[in-house]
């Protein structure tokens, strides 16, 4: 089988942060891959958790400097880097002060979910493709994990369609039950959209739910996975009614599932 760029993307990862199962599901799979031979890169947010002393991040100079729009603002785009103890593989950190230097992920120190948590996904999702071409590094497939990396689907196959970074690249989307309670305003559109963007096409984002977020991410890609039977049947119908013709499966972490993915990337990418 041939090797592959695999880009993953997600909000967290081990060993630099862990509040959900996404962590160590992204800090095996990519190891296994580039075990195989395929050529690895890794995204997330630098969550002002994570620790850059004892993590020894660094600034990447060339790779930050970007102004990234959301809605009628811009917001500056900062890359830092790190490896992985024990294993080959860096990880690429999407920073800015004003959505990622507070001590705490999506809830602040009371519980309550921060209401900018849209513009930080929107962000984050621009931010991923913006230093993938600056890296100038084209990948075959990016694997995108969980709610904050719903919009990359859709970003690759409109704004992005036609850049020779991504114009032959396809999708993974990985549905985990990470919920949120929250509700966004319909300013959600106008700070998502992007060239070649119209409102009918974030149609799944108007409901403001983390639904509306699971549904955009799946619409988009070219497959879809969830992370384990036990999802939630609340977002069986959900998941049912959007993939549709999409290829679809459940991929559960046994003795088997590093083998079905790498299965699932050489299907995608043939």
């Amino acid at each position: 089988m041939a090797k592959y760029k695999i880009l993953y993307v997600a909000s967290e990862i081990n060993p630099f942060l862990q509040t959900s199962e996404v962590a160590e599901y992204v800090r095996n799979l990519p190891q296994a891959m580039q075990e195989k031979g395929m050529e690895i890169r890794i995204l997330v947010p630098r969550f002002g958790l994570i620790n850059e002393r004892k993590n020894r991040l660094h600034e990447v100079v060339r790779l930050s400097g970007i102004n990234i729009e959301i809605g009628d603002d811009e917001k500056p785009l900062v890359i830092k880097v790190a490896s992985i103890p024990q294993a080959k593989l860096q990880v690429y950190f999407i920073d800015n002060e004003d959505y990622f230097k507070r001590k705490f992920v999506f809830n602040n120190k009371e519980g309550d979910f921060y209401k900018d948590n849209d513009e930080r996904c929107i962000f984050f999702c621009k931010g991923v493709l913006e230093t993938v071409i600056k890296l100038g590094w084209a990948p075959d497939i990016v694997h995108c994990n969980d709610w904050m990396t719903c919009l990359i689907p859709l970003y690759i196959k409109s704004t992005y369609k036609n850049d020779p970074i991504f114009k032959d690249t396809k999708t993974v989307f990985t549905v985990y039950d990470n919920a949120f309670k929250h509700k966004f305003d319909k300013s959600i559109i106008e700070k998502a959209k992007m060239t070649d963007i119209d409102d009918g096409m974030l149609n799944s984002l108007k409901t403001g739910d983390y639904k509306g977020f699971l549904k955009i991410g799946m619409e988009y890609a070219d497959a879809v996975i969830k992370s384990k039977d036990e999802i939630s049947k609340r977002f069986d119908k959900l998941i049912s009614d959007t993939v549709k013709e999409k290829k679809f499966d459940v991929i559960k972490s046994d003795e088997n599932y590093l083998e079905a993915y790498y299965k699932l990337y050489n299907e995608l990418v043939s």
